[in-house]
């Protein structure tokens, strides 16, 4: 009987019954129609995933594939031969090593056979058992109770699966330099394995942890709190059909020699079958564990209750698989794993019929590269509180839990390296800067005679003449006057006029201090960045490769201030002022604010101290809301009004003593980030480590503010870092504050052609001449601003800067939402915030509307229903049955 309602969507009905619907409604043609429905599989698994779990996640899984193997073709031992922990490593026979991580390329029918042994072999699912022994005496014990197994063959089948395990762990005698100075895992001497390889007995297998799992390096690649997943495949010649079984315990335990390293086992796959089929075998138990590596069904088989539960897995995985024609594609070829892995939260929300939380139009944001950026969210910190300080209150609030963090959390040596990077970016910026400014205010001129190292001798015989004339010219006068100051203020070419000759180093034109100066630029930033993405390199061990890449900057600038001293060139120096005091003399530290300017200065500067404070606002805002950006993963919250707060403050401190403002610098700022940025210190073979978050702490800050207040008292070190080394730092981290930034992948977008441009998300859903027209208003804004910039208008650039916020919001009436909120991220709106609000109450309610914006594939906006009333669903039967059949 139908539901008491008028409107139906084709969801509610089964596939067999919407042709029927659709000729009682007058339609022809059903077939042509495309149905958004999902699969029964798919059904059945959303009900499975759906079910509230108040437990911790499953963990993840170290599948180990071992085969039944003979022993110079007498005594026969489980062989590891592969194993997964996201992707595939096999053993090389010929090498004895292991492959390369790989993506495992599987044959369909190796699926379709899989599938045969779920529906067909034994199924036990929250086994208790503590050995394995015990778990093999029970399967067989099932499959004699159900007729699959003959009760004489069960010893032959418990000696099979009891053979001791061989694992691939035993080490070349040859070891590479990276090899050197680690602990070799030492194998069993030859008289265990012989012992092992021919006893009799059916517990053969060890129940506790060999030396060589223990002493396994690969365990540092497996997860903390991992579980195995073992895989058992083989041919025997005592069975006439496969012995098959899947097993799944109730609590995970350590099986002893079983698995290659010393991990609990929680789920185990079996089977035994007849000869003459070991490569079937061997691509059933690759399928298995492919399967058991993938994120979706190895949530299923943690929370299967039965058979149909797992069938329902390999049907939802076979429906996402990809294939790839045989005369197009050599199977042998190994893919190499991605550099960012798929995530399979897409597949889950599409399954459970949930909605991904989209905003400002519609377009994900998963922060994967080339996807335009994680965008902004608008959090607690910059919403409006209606009471007076009520932003700074709620920042001090936030903050104040983690002040004691904030320093424990400094603890490690990426905190050094972020401390000295910084510092010389900052010290080099502040006496650079310094010096500018103390040229604009008149400064007293830290000047050396010997600098210019120059010394004009005059000529005895001038001299002698000059003297004796009675007659003197208005030049001798000048000579004169020379002769009354000091012989080095004269010019070179008042020397070269007076016959004088010039003596001294700096005489001597020296042509290859500018080619020396490049090299040192070009050559530091070039270090830089090889040493930066050493992280990724295939040398020397993973500690040595991240301990590199963080101390990057400093080993380029040390070995390149090695270079300048080698080679003995005279570059240019880091000038360091040697006392700490007042530019000028002439007053102290306190400047009084009431001098000896007329009253109208103090009017008239009204106006430029507003175009400051909107510079110093905006530089200081955007740069937070840059470093803030929910991509960088930070958990302690943003403290926008407090910042802002203490930049106010020093800001005044500053200008009473005559110091130079400061506020957050965009570039620097993101350098730091970039400095202190964690990533997992354990990943899958193949996969790239995985970003955590920001090592959040105050102490790199203090300390670099700290050091470049001791710089005074460092100068006679400082002063032998050649000024082109620190340039060359400076266009590496400008160069490394881009990356990633959408802005310049659009304007390299303008050079190619369209078969060669990269997959980037926005290029998908946005037409590549809209993508261009956004680019070219950016690069005329930015034009306008560099001009302003570099003319005497410069004063009105802070107010350029606001009029951006005008040109962006101008933007609206040119572009449709849905290509801005791929093209620019914005704020969210209120009403974009009710719709969110609204979409996850729909997800609560177990909505079935799945994320079409996120497919290939245009949206549906209506599905496509019927109104049918219930009289005539009464009145009239369903095509092809028979009254009988209905009632």
């Amino acid at each position: 009987r139908l539901p008491h309602a008028h409107t139906f969507t084709f969801e509610n009905f089964p596939v067999k019954f919407r042709s029927s619907i659709f000729r009682l409604a007058g339609l022809s043609h059903p077939w042509f129609v495309v149905f958004p429905s999902v699969t029964p599989a798919a059904e059945r698994i959303r009900f499975i995933l759906g079910e509230d779990d108040s437990g911790p996640p499953p963990p993840q899984l170290f599948t180990e594939l071992d085969e039944l193997l003979s022993v110079d073709g007498h005594e026969m031992e489980w062989k590891e031969t592969a194993r997964w922990i996201k992707f595939e490593e096999k053993v090389e026979k010929g090498g004895e090593r292991w492959s390369k991580p790989h993506v495992a390329t599987l044959s369909l029918h190796s699926l379709f056979q899989l599938k045969n042994c779920i529906e067909k072999g034994t199924i036990k699912l929250d086994m208790e058992a503590n050995s394995l022994q015990q778990i093999v005496e029970i399967i067989t014990d099932s499959q004699i109770e159900s007729g699959q197994l003959k009760a004489d063959l069960k010893e032959m089948v418990m000696y099979t699966l009891l053979r001791k395990h061989r694992h691939q762990t035993k080490k070349s005698n040859l070891r590479s330099l990276a090899d050197i100075g680690k602990s070799v895992s030492s194998a069993s001497s030859p008289t265990t394995a012989h012992r092992n390889l021919t006893s009799n007995s059916l517990n053969d297998l060890s129940d506790k942890p060999e030396k060589d799992q223990l002493n396994n390096k690969f365990m540092k690649k497996v997860p903390r709190d991992a579980e195995a997943s073992n895989v058992l495949v083989g041919e025997v010649d005592f069975l006439d059909s496969p012995f098959v079984a899947f097993v799944r315990l109730q609590q995970s335990v350590m099986l002893g020699g079983l698995t290659e390293v010393p991990v609990p086992t929680r789920f185990l796959f079996i089977l035994l079958g007849p000869k003459g089929k070991a490569k079937s075998y061997h691509e059933i138990g690759r399928a298995i564990a492919t399967l058991m590596s993938d994120e979706v069904f190895h949530d299923i088989a943690y929370k299967a209750k039965g058979r149909g539960d797992l069938l329902a897995g390999i049907d939802e995985f076979l429906d996402e698989v990809i294939v790839l024609p045989p005369g197009e594609w050599d199977p042998d070829i190994r893919i190499e794993p991605p550099k960012s892995i798929p995530s399979a939260d897409k597949r889950k929300n599409f399954i459970a019929g949930g909605e991904g939380l989209q905003m400002n139009g519609g377009a994900p944001h998963d922060g994967s590269p080339g996807g335009g950026g994680g965008g902004h969210a608008v959090g607690d910190e910059l919403k409006f509180t209606g009471r007076f300080c009520g932003g700074l209150v709620l920042d001090v609030k936030r903050k104040l839990p983690f002040y004691a963090s904030d320093f424990y959390d400094a603890l490690n040596i990426q905190s050094l390296s972020a401390i000295l990077f910084i510092y010389l970016g900052t010290v080099t910026n502040a006496i650079t800067f310094g010096g500018l400014l103390g040229d604009a205010t008149d400064n007293i001129k830290q000047h050396n005679t010997h600098k210019e190292n120059v010394l004009c001798l005059i000529s005895g015989y001038l001299m002698l003449h000059l003297t004796l004339q009675h007659t003197v010219e208005f030049s001798d006068v000048l000579f004169f006057q020379h002769l009354n100051a000091t012989w080095a203020s004269l010019t070179r070419s008042e020397c070269l006029e007076w016959g004088g000759q010039l003596v001294g180093s700096a005489c001597e034109y020296v042509p290859d201090i500018t080619l020396m100066s490049f090299i040192l630029f070009f050559g530091t930033y070039t270090c830089s960045m090889g040493l930066k993405k050493f992280k990724t390199s295939r040398f020397f061990p993973t500690t040595v490769r991240k301990l590199i890449s963080d101390f990057a900057i400093i080993l380029a600038i040390l070995i390149f201030c090695g270079v300048d001293a080698l080679v003995g060139v005279d570059t240019p120096k880091l000038i360091v002022p040697s006392e700490f005091k007042p530019t000028s003399p002439n007053r102290g530290w306190f400047v009084p604010p009431f001098g000896g300017n007329p009253w109208w200065v103090y009017l008239a500067s009204l106006l430029p101290a507003l175009l400051v404070t909107i510079l110093l606002f905006m530089d200081q805002q955007i740069t937070a809301v840059i470093v803030n950006r929910k991509e960088h993963k930070l958990k302690k919250g943003a403290g926008y009004h407090l910042d802002l707060f203490w930049v106010s403050v020093l800001m005044i401190v500053c200008s009473f003593m005559g110091l130079p403002w400061y506020v957050a610098a965009t570039v620097i700022s993101i350098a730091h980030i970039d400095s202190l940025k964690m990533e997992t210190e354990t990943s899958a073979p193949g996969e790239q480590p995985k970003f955590l978050g920001v090592r959040e702490q105050r102490v790199t800050g203090t300390m670099v503010f700290i050091l470049t207040g001791l710089s005074v008292f460092m100068a006679p070190i400082l002063k032998f870092i050649p000024m082109p080394v620190l340039y060359g730092v400076f266009l590496y981290m400008g160069v490394a504050s881009l990356n990633g930034v959408q802005f310049m992948d659009r304007l390299q977008l303008l050079l190619m052609p369209a078969k060669h441009q990269p997959d980037l998300i926005y290029l998908r859903h946005v037409p590549l001449r809209r993508v261009h027209f956004f680019t070219f208003i950016q690069v005329l804004c930015l034009a306008l601003l560099w001009v302003l910039k570099s003319t005497v208008a410069a004063i009105i650039f802070p107010v350029m800067i606001l009029a951006l916020v005008a040109v962006r919001k101008a933007m609206d009436y040119v572009f449709s939402q849905h290509d801005l909120s791929y093209l620019d991220d914005v704020m969210p709106e209120k009403d974009k915030k009710k719709k969110e609000d609204e979409k996850k109450k729909k997800k609560k309610k177990g909505s079935i509307d799945s994320d079409m914006n996120d497919s290939d594939f245009p949206a549906i906006e209506k599905v496509p229903s019927i109104k049918i009333s219930m009289e005539t669903m009464q009145q009239e039967p369903v095509l092809g049955e028979k009254p009988s059949d209905r009632e």
